[in-house]
């Protein structure tokens, strides 16, 4: 699995980071950070569901 975000596209509602801490964070002024462009195992139902919640569709998840 690889994560990427488009921070240009995220608006900073931050379901990211909630759903899936290990993997995604939000900088000074809420736009998303990926923390783990390959998440492990224990974190790929959490970046699928992210990937899913963002509402501005900036991230992208890929199997």
């Amino acid at each position: 699995m690889r994560v990427t975000a488009d921070r240009q596209v995220c608006v900073g509602a931050g379901l990211c980071a909630l759903t899936a801490p290990e993997v995604f964070d939000q900088d000074d002024e809420g736009v998303v950070t990926v923390l783990a462009a390959e998440p492990g195992d224990e974190d790929r139902a959490a970046a699928r569901e992210a990937g899913t919640l963002c509402p501005s569709g900036a991230l992208r998840v890929v199997e």
